[in-house]
């Protein structure tokens, strides 16, 4: 996505509960980005993913949902090969996933990731961490870098924040500046993995709302999250994992309001009653 693009505000309005994306480039281009094919993990004798084959199309937003253990960290962790695969094949924009080296470092440049800590560096300032990447992967200049970061910090709604250390913002803010440090490497695919789940109750929200920008200007993303208000609002398609296993696939819709398994149908049961 680039940096040039019109600043978004953080601060989404409320959007009806199945109301489509509003430009959805969607499954409808066909074009897959991230395929998943006949994967594999085990941790020694425990069988973390099992035959798990999923394809995620430029422009669509694919939210991984399921009780924890399922394996959906897991999952997003593969995909730019955290952890590794005993068997099958990640391809990201036709392209098999590396075993290492500097393959595998460009492939990931390409693959923008943000974790449940925000993993920003602590002696840097909040623009330094955002143009680090740009700098030494990409080869920016540091000019241009800046201008880029500054950009998209003002998108994430941290402008002001810039000349800060992350342990002077709360936990929100320095969670939207790893967003911002994801997108200033241009990634083909964002993944999340439970961007929300280390944060206050009231910090959730401006978070969320600058995902649910980022997906209806089309960006392709992988969101492993608890949050159901986000899938109902974002998604294009929910995946429901379970056991290491993906269960169901369907439109938020579909799933939230016949969902066919029992074990998503025990799993929406259990949120509704809590």
């Amino acid at each position: 996505m680039d940096s040039n693009d019109q600043a978004a505000s953080p601060a989404g309005s409320e959007l009806p509960a199945f109301e489509t994306r509003s430009n959805p480039i969607v499954a409808a281009t066909g074009e897959p980005l991230v395929v998943v094919d006949h994967v594999e993990k085990y941790y020694g004798d425990f069988h973390a993913l099992k035959d798990i084959n999923l394809t995620v199309n430029k422009g669509e937003v694919v939210v991984v949902i399921g009780p924890s253990g399922s394996g959906k960290s897991t999952l997003c962790r593969t995909i730019n090969r955290l952890e590794t695969i005993q068997s099958g094949e990640i391809r990201i924009d036709g392209k098999s996933l590396p075993e290492e080296g500097k393959a595998l470092a460009a492939l990931r440049a390409d693959v923008g990731m943000v974790f449940q800590s925000f993993n920003l560096f602590a002696h840097k300032t909040i623009l330094e961490n955002v143009t680090l990447g740009p700098i030494r992967v990409r080869k920016q200049k540091k000019a241009d870098a800046d201008k880029a970061a500054k950009a998209l910090l003002d998108r994430v709604g941290v402008g002001v924040q810039a000349a800060k250390m992350p342990a002077q913002l709360s936990g929100g803010q320095q969670q939207r500046v790893a967003i911002a440090r994801a997108l200033a490497m241009k990634p083909k695919v964002m993944l999340f993995d439970e961007p929300t789940s280390a944060l206050d109750p009231e910090m959730i929200n401006e978070v969320l709302d600058v995902m649910v920008q980022l997906a209806h200007e089309g960006m392709t993303m992988i969101v492993v999250t608890h949050e159901m208000g986000f899938a109902r609002k974002a998604a294009d398609r929910v995946v429901f994992m379970a056991d290491g296993e993906i269960v169901e696939e369907a439109t938020p819709e579909e799933f939230f309001t016949k969902p066919k398994s029992d074990r998503a149908k025990d799993f929406l049961s259990k949120l509704l009653t809590h």
